[in-house]
């Protein structure tokens, strides 16, 4: 492990020829993510953009349940937000930044559940294998949240509009054979052959010209890169919207493991 994640808690990264893995190890909260996780895969982002012995980079889970289900709701519910960072700030925005400008392939390797926020950077990954017990879904407007930026309208570009309005309008979950077949995912391998198969893909990477893997990330970015402006402008709204009751009632019946109640807020 590299000296510079010795503080690290929340997150692991190792570089194996080339391949650097970033994998978020809270397991026992199925890899969902606090401040302090967004800070380390930050962290762990700009030192494999900066490091001559990674060409190719895989995001992933520790353990077998959960690739990430997005935001700590326990820690929400704890202390009403998802706990100190260095910057004060919950840098979620940041981290959908830097996995798109990182100038590498990232591959996301999902080997559980990825849902909710989880399952906005898997799809802000450049490639996505997923095992075959993989799980995909929204979850915000269960629990009072949302994303409106990439979470949606790159989602529309990636799968069309009428699947995307599907997933976040029922917070349905999907079988990662179903994500294969709408284009969520590129190739669905059984659990056990998950890292292999990332390795193999990396394999393959890495034997292509870095600079040009770069200019064609940045040049398909492009297309979609106002939906950066539009996130910025949710999350302002999602801030303002976590102090209302409504908000409130959906994070409570989450950790009270009940259905929540919004009938009271369907005239708003």
């Amino acid at each position: 492990m590299d000296q510079f994640t010795d503080h690290f808690t929340d997150v692991t990264y190792t570089v194996d020829n080339g391949l650097a893995w970033i994998t978020i190890n809270r397991p026992e909260r199925y890899n969902s993510f606090r401040a302090r996780t967004v800070d380390e895969l930050i962290k762990s982002f700009k030192h494999a953009w900066g490091s001559e012995d990674v060409g190719v980079i895989c995001l992933t889970g520790a353990g077998e349940k959960a690739f990430c289900t997005g935001g700590d709701q326990k820690q929400r519910m704890e202390t009403g937000d998802y706990g100190p960072s260095d910057s004060g700030l919950f840098e979620v925005d940041a981290l959908h930044r830097v996995i798109r400008d990182v100038p590498k392939p990232v591959i996301a390797a999902v080997n559980g559940f990825a849902i909710g926020g989880g399952h906005v950077l898997h799809l802000l990954c450049d490639l996505t294998i997923a095992a075959d017990n993989a799980r995909f879904g929204q979850n915000g407007p269960r629990v009072g949240s949302f994303d409106a930026g990439f979470g949606t309208g790159y989602l529309a570009r990636v799968i069309g509009e009428k699947r995307a309005r599907e997933i976040w309008f029922l917070c349905r979950q999907y079988s990662a054979d179903q994500a294969a077949d709408w284009g969520l995912v590129n190739k669905v391998v059984p659990a056990d052959q998950l890292r292999a198969e990332v390795r193999a893909w990396a394999d393959e990477i890495l034997l292509l010209s870095p600079t040009s893997l770069k200019v064609l990330k940045q040049s398909m970015n492009t297309d979609s890169e106002h939906f950066a402006g539009i996130g910025q402008m949710a999350y302002s709204s999602l801030k303002m919207f976590s102090d209302s009751a409504e908000a409130k009632e959906g994070i409570t019946a989450f950790n009270e493991k009940r259905a929540p109640d919004f009938s009271a807020h369907r005239g708003n």
